[in-house]
């Protein structure tokens, strides 16, 4: 057997960043080779996540790949135990290297899927092993949660602070800065759609019928009635759809506004608020 010194252990902790005990038992059950002790230190890990496995992941952050000079964009939740862990910079690694290799990497159909390919930031590694190499420094549960591609340049806006929001920003245009500024103005007023016509038109004519018979209650005119409701529709609009709402950062504007002066079109987002479906 290998002699394990105190100067092989002191090394491999500073690689894997596990307690120096633990590091000593994996090394000298590997007979002094550093790959499988590894590999030990890994499915001891994997035991222990199995058996928190139903502890409840409250927490997370929005993983993003963005850019208006790349052809396809991607956001990936990623949760855990405890806000905290939120601001460690491996886990926010971990979580943009989860959407930069689905944006970038074969197809996938689950969250197993695109944790068993290679990671963007750690070579010769996958993201499952990224993932749990984490978790034995960290000591908690870390679940995958929603993945969407898209198959546009995109921008994007993820905030970490109070309500946690992930915003994907399909856009044309050169203007990263621009559609940020748009990506955060959707975090802040949460529309229900693009446009109008996304609406769901059952509500959109349910409304226009309630509207036309409040007008109609209020003694006004034949003739004027149409004229009051599309006037009141436009406000109905403005609050709900994207491209209508006046913009956070220029009231006297709408986003579809901005959005042209800046050189960018909207061509459709993803708004995901952590914990809600």
């Amino acid at each position: 057997m290998s002699t394990i010194t105190a100067a092989s252990v002191k090394s491999f902790r500073e690689r894997t960043g596990l307690p120096l005990m633990d590091c000593k038992k994996a090394l000298q059950a590997a007979g002094g080779d550093e790959e499988k002790a590894v590999e030990l230190l890994r499915k001891e890990g994997q035991k222990l996540a199995d058996k928190r496995g139903d502890r409840e992941t409250a927490f997370g952050r929005f993983g993003l790949y963005i850019g208006l000079d790349k052809p396809v964009g991607a956001m990936v939740e990623l949760l855990c135990e405890s806000a905290p862990v939120t601001q460690n910079e491996e886990f926010v690694q971990l979580a943009n290297d989860l959407a930069e290799q689905l944006a970038t990497g074969p197809a996938v159909a689950s969250a197993e899927e695109l944790l068993a390919q290679p990671s963007p930031s750690k070579p010769g590694t996958t993201l499952a092993e990224q993932k749990d190499d984490l978790f034995n420094r960290i000591r908690e549960v870390f679940k995958v949660g929603r993945m969407r591609k898209v198959e546009n340049s995109c921008g994007g806006y993820s905030h970490n602070a109070g309500t946690v929001a992930g915003v994907l920003l399909e856009v044309d245009g050169d203007s990263d800065e621009a559609a940020k500024d748009v990506a955060m103005h959707v975090a802040a007023m949460k529309p229900a759609a693009l446009s109008p016509e996304e609406l769901d038109q059952e509500a959109v004519a349910q409304e226009r019928e309630v509207l036309r018979a409040a007008a109609i209650a209020e003694g006004k005119p034949e003739n004027i009635v149409d004229k009051m409701v599309e006037g009141r529709m436009r406000s109905f609009f403005a609050e709900r759809c994207l491209l209508q709402q006046p913009f956070v950062k220029d009231d006297k504007q709408t986003v579809e506004a901005y959005a042209k002066d800046a050189g960018i079109e909207i061509k459709g987002y993803t708004l995901w608020i952590l914990g809600e479906k």
